[in-house]
């Protein structure tokens, strides 16, 4: 069993996969306890985001600093990025942070969440509990569709 969560909270830490592969792999292929599943996922993937929002900014800054191809990128990147968000921003501050990591789609968990922290400045100590609460959000929409889906097709 133990290997089992180790993979769970391996896969959780993954971009794009994060907990929305880690619980329905847990929960629909290895048969494990939903309760624990959820947690070690969560485990997994509030580490990554931890490291993003300690390590995002100077890493950015150190990259930036070695060629201009680099820090045109970022540049382009980040604008990109905050054109297409800054609404939701601007009108709901972290609380949007909250909601969009709460959303179990792909590049809406923890991983973006904690960049968009980066980009719009958000505090660590606003970015993290937002963040947490939505994942805490999404873990349980991903438990209970897994659940649901196993009972619905009967495995």
């Amino acid at each position: 069993m133990s290997i089992y969560l180790l993979h769970i909270f391996f896969t959780a830490m993954l971009p794009v996969i994060e907990l929305r592969g880690a619980i329905p792999l847990g929960i629909g292929i290895y048969h494990l306890s939903p309760l624990l599943v959820l947690v070690v996922a969560l485990l997994g993937n509030i580490i990554p985001v931890i490291l993003i929002l300690l390590f995002l900014e100077p890493v950015t800054k150190w990259l930036r600093s070695l060629a201009r191809p680099i820090d045109k990128f970022f540049s382009w990147l980040f604008a990109h990025t905050y054109r297409k968000h800054s609404a939701k921003f601007d009108r709901w501050g972290s609380l949007a942070l909250m909601l969009f990591v709460a959303v179990p789609l792909p590049i809406t968990g923890g991983w973006t969440g904690a960049f968009l922290a980066y980009l719009f400045g958000i505090k660590l100590k606003y970015a993290l509990p937002n963040i947490l609460i939505g994942l805490l959000i999404a873990s349980g929409l991903v438990t209970f569709v897994t659940l649901g889906g196993i009972w619905m097709l009967g495995l």
